[in-house]
């Protein structure tokens, strides 16, 4: 509806225009009245309607007066004039300060009601070359702002006052829907925060390529959007299936000038193309929530593919064979945060996962080769890891490929700590094995585990390692023509004195009478 002022000295003469046509049919709706010139002037400076109809001669102001009055400030409405009158000369100065149309008195019904007409389509028109423009206009100016923000554009040939950048501080956000189904429908971050925000003067929504990049601008915007996520960190992940479940987050950090808007957008993107590695149910992502640039510098400079792997793979082996959960879950874990700051993309990580989880496979396969352990098929866990949208995906199914693996190695009968030593210790002779170095992996100090190992298997930790190994030696030693050293170095003796030593304690013979006595039997 467009407004409308009725200004006529007469009441009876304002009352009868209210009446005489439907107002509301036509467009317009009556916003004020005025009695004098004076009030109709203040009236079109203080409210600017859209229509005016305005009598020529009024007490205190005449009608022309106060039309070129508002015109030289401005004032743009439409006007049509009313006169008793029917003098050219008037009608010529109305139309000099561009009225819409000029009636005269009594008013015909036709005539006014194709001056109103007249006036919403000129007001019409108007309407929708202004909205043209102004479209034209803001793409314009989100253009250049998409420009500057991709640091496309350098700060010094930017106005952010012409541009209504001009508030305290900034960041900027990046939005994807949440999850990875083509045919899941997200909502729209930005028509979210027109629902807090309907005027809109905090952010704004800009497209930067194919990124959805939305603009915060001040610090009420700012400390709203920190109130969000510290309510997801503290509390509850969204609601499933709420407008704030199919979204995902990136933030860059605050900036104080509309000059680092783009190191804000430039933190935003680094978030977001670190994305694979957020945790479950994470559906924003801070630039200050991983490690520090320095961190992530320091960790690169020392990282080796090879290293990282052969690390993993003796501590997960080991881990496995303890039936030790908890730390399989810390291993993972740290596995996780060093291959965030990784110098590596998705896909190398991926293949480093694939591995590491092969090598696993094929250092427990020599382990317990008499075992049938039930390994995933390798093209099925390469399918896995490579169609994983997230790190946590193949954590997750890491978990569960462990946990087959320690129910197939394990005693269905153990029920001490000590069943657990003995196992590891029967698969592992062969490595330098001592007490202090494996009581770790069960969560005991080397002191405790030692008195609970004697007291349980009525010899000390030492003496039983040595017992195991001389058996395997015995058997190695019947089995065909290798030389003593080398049997020493199979069974965990890196000094074959030593070895021969032990073994004569035990059997009373060396390896080599040992050897010739079983094999003339």
């Amino acid at each position: 509806m467009y407004r409308v002022l009725i200004a006529d000295d007469e009441m009876i003469i304002r009352m009868g225009l209210k009446a005489i046509v439907d107002w509301n049919a036509l467009g317009f709706e009556i916003a004020g009245e005025a009695s004098n010139g004076a009030e109709a002037l203040s009236f079109m400076h203080e409210q600017s309607p859209d229509l005016v109809m305005i009598d020529i001669r009024m007490p205190k102001l005449l009608g022309l007066e106060a039309i070129k009055d508002a015109r030289e400030k401005g004032f743009a409405g439409k006007i049509i004039v009313l006169s008793g009158y029917s003098d050219f000369t008037y009608a010529q100065t109305a139309i000099n300060y561009g009225v819409t149309a000029y009636l005269t008195k009594p008013v015909d019904v036709d005539d006014l009601t194709n001056a109103l007409n007249k006036a919403r389509n000129e007001l019409d028109e108007e309407n929708r070359q202004r909205e043209s423009t102004d479209l034209y206009i803001q793409r314009a100016r989100e253009g250049v702002l998409a420009e500057f923000m991709a640091g496309k554009l350098p700060a010094q040939d930017m106005n952010f006052e012409e541009l209504g950048l001009t508030q305290d501080c900034y960041q900027v956000l990046l939005c994807e829907k949440y999850g990875h189904d083509e045919e899941d429908m997200s909502y729209n971050f930005s028509e979210l925060l027109k629902v807090a925000n309907p005027a809109g003067r905090d952010y704004e929504q800009i497209s930067v390529g194919m990124l959805n990049a939305i603009l915060l601008k001040g610090s009420h915007a700012v400390e709203k959007l920190e109130e969000l996520y510290n309510r997801f960190e503290s509390e509850l992940p969204p609601e499933k299936d709420s407008p704030l479940d199919t979204i995902f987050i990136s933030c860059g950090g605050v900036v104080a000038g509309a000059e680092d808007i783009p190191e804000s957008f430039g933190e935003a993107l680094d978030q977001l193309n670190h994305r694979f590695f957020c945790d479950q149910y994470q559906h924003i992502v801070m630039h200050d929530d991983r490690l520090s640039e320095d961190e992530d510098d320091k960790k690169a400079e020392n990282f080796s593919r090879e290293n990282l792997i052969a690390a993993y793979t003796d501590a997960l082996v080991n881990h496995l064979q303890t039936f030790n959960r908890n730390r399989i879950a810390e291993t993972l874990k740290k596995l996780q945060t060093e291959l965030y700051s990784a110098p590596m993309d998705v896909e190398q990580e991926k293949n480093l996962l694939l591995d590491l989880y092969l090598n696993i496979k094929e250092k427990l396969i020599i382990l317990f080769n008499l075992q049938s352990i039930p390994f995933t098929d390798n093209s099925e866990v390469a399918r896995h890891i490579q169609r994983s949208y997230y790190l946590y995906e193949i954590i997750l199914f890491f978990s569960e490929q462990f946990e087959k693996i320690m129910n197939a190695i394990g005693y269905s009968s153990r029920d001490s700590i000590i069943d657990d030593v003995v196992h590891y210790i029967q698969h592992n002779y062969a490595s330098n094995i001592t007490l202090e170095n494996i009581a770790p992996l069960f969560g005991y100090n080397s002191s405790y585990l030692g008195k609970i190992f004697s007291k349980k298997m009525g010899m000390n930790f030492n003496t039983y390692l040595d017992s195991i190994r001389i058996e395997h030696s015995k058997e190695i030693l019947l089995s065909g023509k290798l030389q003593v050293y080398k049997i020493a170095e199979m069974v965990g003796y890196r000094n074959v004195d030593y070895f021969h030593i032990k073994f004569k304690k035990y059997t009373g013979l060396s390896p080599a009478e040992f050897r010739k006595q079983n094999n003339g039997i």
